[in-house]
């Protein structure tokens, strides 16, 4: 293993070189020979919460060893390798359909994630910076932060949804586009292999002819290369429609202001000889004055020769913003149809994909987005003076939101009064009452810092005070319906300066105390998400430490038996919760307080007989 080359350095060295459009990618199959990137793919995944979820041949993570390992790269390289069909898996989605969701075997999880390795090093310095889905820091914020910085002035958006985006990649195409940068037919026969290896469900193999299986380790980059092609053509499409470096001046505009102007400082240089009525007209004139210039834009904002258009994409969605006549708008969303259906051979729901004046509320990664029309303030740019407040973006929490996660976790119920008015009562949580004591606060608190956190980008994230209003009383009914006491006993108990808190102390003996949220509800600013320029950038590799998995497992040493020399497997276990002190192994794994134990062949064949 000596001899290979350190994954460091091959994906550095491709990345190194993405960013030229003539340079060819060649002899990427020899890569999946070196049994350092299964070590790094290994450290990827184990981590991960469905390492233990096993695919259609039943296998998971547990067994891991460099045994299997080299198994795995023999078979590739004699080419006999071969894919199992994904196990599919459908999980609810918010509008009450179903999405699948694809489970690979861990064989095939090792292998693509050392193909995603390898393709991101390759592709991901080329992406655009539009495109925030599935990306290494990016994330939903970093494309709504983008918008609320670049979408100023925007007068109309247009609401990007493609049917069933993913399900229907033509893998035709996404070969296609693959192969303008890699020449090397025997990697990209194994992504071939991948995209065509089927699914089971109920115990049927059924054939994949497009898309890229969701949950799948490659998708996500094979999805952001094949919509990349999208981003590209809104990149060369937005250079055929801005128009003008910047909007004609209103005049009505500068003569109203010229006129307040001259008015104060002829009113400020003469006013020692007005009488005491003559100052309160003029003052009353200068506030006239100042409104009539004040309600209008200083720019045209019907200019034919300004016009610009924005775009930000997430995944499958996307919103782009026009600084322009609706009819533009309307031929923006017909262009880009027509591009998706010849080109990438997807379809543009037009019944979904919404064209919205921006002074209206637009739907994006669950915020609603608008543009502020002119008003009566004023506010401080960071640089300059002061600027009438219109234009300005604004995020904002849709009601419906928080209130369905209220009734979906069953927080709450609804009922009408007699007056016909809505009344919502907290209710106990159910599903919390059996759980200890912290945990369910535990429970809570992660239900509302995960909500906070995401909509904390909104301007009106202080309504989410009535969200927590009900997770509050339903916390205290769940403690009541827990203790089989009253709400005001539960409240009186735990409830000091405030701050509902309990005391608990940890398997180690530690005392410690928790406390139900109470920081509120401050909005916060996005994060700067640095110019993406484009030059290459370093592949940053995990760096092994000498109590991680890896290291514990290449030193050879049973760490039950304690035995030397021999070949090592990892047993892993889903969570600690589940060991039973009863059993030797479990008991070691939970002194040593990990879910991973490295063991001899023996002590292995010794576990699994047990199970």
């Amino acid at each position: 293993m000596r001899h290979l080359r350190n994954p460091s350095d091959v994906l550095n060295s491709l990345s190194s070189k993405a960013t030229d459009p003539k340079y060819q990618y060649q002899r990427l199959y020899r890569n999946l020979f070196n049994p350092q990137f299964y070590l790094l793919a290994y450290q990827h995944i184990y981590v991960n919460h469905g390492s233990m979820t096993p695919g259609i041949d039943g296998t998971t993570m547990d067994g891991m060893g460099m045994e299997r390992i080299n198994s795995i790269i023999e078979k590739l390289r004699d080419h006999s390798y071969q894919p199992t069909p994904v196990r599919r898996q459908y999980i609810p989605k918010k509008n009450g359909k179903k999405r699948p969701l694809g489970i690979p075997s861990t064989d095939d999880k090792l292998v693509q994630e050392v193909v995603r390795m390898i393709l991101e090093s390759i592709y991901e310095p080329t992406f655009h910076h539009q495109s925030h889905g599935f990306r290494p820091g990016r994330s939903c914020h970093t494309a709504l932060g983008q918008i609320q910085r670049t979408y100023t002035g925007v007068k109309w958006f247009v609401e990007g949804d493609i049917k069933g985006c993913f399900d229907n990649i033509d893998q035709h195409i996404l070969t296609g586009i693959l192969k303008r940068r890699i020449q090397d037919e025997h990697f990209i026969a194994l992504i071939w292999k991948f995209l065509r290896a089927g699914y089971m469900e109920n115990w049927t193999w059924n054939a994949t002819y497009s898309g890229a299986a969701q949950g799948s380790v490659i998708s996500p980059i094979l999805a952001n290369i094949y919509m990349n092609e999208l981003d590209t053509f809104m990149s060369d499409y937005k250079q055929q429609f801005d128009r003008g470096d910047q909007r004609a001046y209103h005049a009505e505009y500068a003569r109203r202001k010229a006129r307040w102007y001259g008015y104060r400082k002829t009113t400020e240089k003469n006013w020692e000889r007005y009488t005491e009525q003559e100052r309160k007209e003029r003052t009353a004139e200068i506030a006239r004055r100042f409104e009539a210039w004040s309600s209008l834009p200083s720019m045209e904002p019907m200019d034919e020769k300004y016009r610009r258009i924005l775009y930000c994409r997430y995944a499958d969605d996307f919103l782009i913003g026009v600084i322009g006549s609706k009819q533009d708008a309307e031929q923006i969303r017909m262009d880009v149809k027509a591009f998706l259906a010849e080109k990438l051979h997807l379809e543009l729901s037009m019944e979904k994909t919404l064209i919205t004046n921006a002074a209206d509320k637009a739907n994006f990664l669950g915020y609603e987005v608008t543009v502020s029309r002119r008003g009566k303030h004023f506010v401080r740019r960071k640089q300059g003076p002061f600027r009438p407040s219109e234009g300005i973006v604004k995020l904002y929490v849709p009601k419906e939101k928080w209130m369905k996660r209220l009734l979906e976790n069953e927080n709450m119920i609804i009922r009408t009064g007699s007056d016909g008015k809505e009344m919502w009562k907290p209710v106990a949580r159910s599903s919390f009452v059996n759980r200890a004591p912290v945990e369910i606060i535990a429970g809570f608190n992660a239900e509302i810092r995960g909500l906070y956190n995401y909509y904390a980008l909104a301007s009106n994230v202080s309504v989410l005070n009535k969200y927590y209003y009900i997770m509050q009383y339903s916390m205290y009914r769940t403690f009541a319906c827990k203790y089989r006491c009253p709400m005001t006993k539960v409240i009186q108990r735990y409830k000091k300066d405030g701050i509902f808190a309990m005391d608990y102390v940890t398997p180690k003996g530690v005392q410690k105390r928790i406390e139900f949220y109470h920081d509120g509800f401050k909005q916060k600013e996005p994060m700067l998400m640095a110019e993406v320029d484009q030059l290459p950038r370093p592949v940053t590799v995990y760096n092994y430490h000498p109590s991680e998995l890896i290291v514990r497992m290449l030193r050879g040493t049973c760490e039950f038996c304690g035995s030397h020399g021999n070949t090592v497997k990892v047993h892993h276990v889903a969570a600690l919760k589940d060991l039973n002190p009863e059993k030797p192994w479990e008991a070691k794994m939970l002194s040593m307080r990990r879910k991973s134990l490295v063991v001899c062949d023996h002590c292995f064949a010794l576990i699994q007989s047990d199970m």
